[in-house]
């Protein structure tokens, strides 16, 4: 395999499959068989999940909600999804540990970057919940900053579409698809891949992104195999 360790994003939309919100439990059976194909070859995988399903801080606000509450909110959010991974991922026979930036005794483990690099090694998929713990800052931030500090030879964004395009493939028919890119090149480009703050800190670190899609079968293991998927972002 290509990579050792990964970290992989998913959002939290991801997990609604073809529901309005929520959910849906085939979507995530799927992923844990995914996740699992790539652990069985020694690939040792870091996780984290929005909580867009469920709730979004940022949506709140504009509704007129305390902007940090709403964040907050949505950090629990996350931590919900982060137990239906779990879950699933269990059922699929793979051992997880779920860590999280807000300290929740009875359902995880607070964070703790030489713990969370320990289940690594032992082969635990480890799930981050509850984002970087602070408001104001995405889920996207939340998986550069563990990315880094797990020392991730990646960061794997699995969307809804295969790449990055020159504009929306789902609105824009004549949108053409980026093989690799540069950091530099998103900034000229004005392409939306992850906030400014996340990708900021990915270019600083100098940590590649693959954006790819997460909802093709054996998508995950090909690029985890270093198979030409999705767009790369490197320096």
């Amino acid at each position: 395999m290509k990579y050792n360790r990964i970290l992989l994003k998913l959002s939290g939309e991801a997990l609604m499959g073809d529901k309005q919100y929520g959910i849906d439990p085939k979507r995530l059976a799927k992923y844990a068989e995914d996740v699992k194909k790539i652990t069985d070859k020694g690939v040792e995988v870091a996780i984290v999940i929005g909580g867009g399903n469920i709730f979004r801080g940022l949506a709140g606000a504009t509704n007129g909600m305390d902007r940090v509450q709403g964040d907050y909110m949505g950090m629990l959010a996350t931590i919900i999804n982060g137990l239906a991974l779990q879950s699933a991922l269990e059922e699929a026979d793979v051992q997880t540990r779920l860590l999280t930036s807000i300290e929740m005794k009875q359902i995880a483990e607070p964070f703790i970057k030489r713990r969370a690099v320990r289940h690594l090694e032992k082969g635990r998929v480890v799930i981050f919940g509850g984002g970087t713990g602070n408001p104001y800052f995405t889920t996207d931030t939340a998986a550069v900053l563990r990315a880094i500090e797990i020392n991730a030879d990646v960061i794997l964004k699995g969307t809804r579409v295969d790449g990055i395009y020159t504009s929306d493939p789902e609105k824009d028919k004549t949108a053409t698809k980026y093989e690799n890119l540069t950091f530099k090149e998103v900034l000229s480009k004005d392409l939306k891949i992850m906030d400014m703050t996340a990708f900021t800190l990915s270019d600083e670190n100098k940590l590649p992104i693959i954006v790819f899609d997460m909802n093709k079968e054996g998508n995950l293991f090909q690029v985890v195999s270093g198979e030409n998927i999705g767009t790369l972002v490197n320096h």
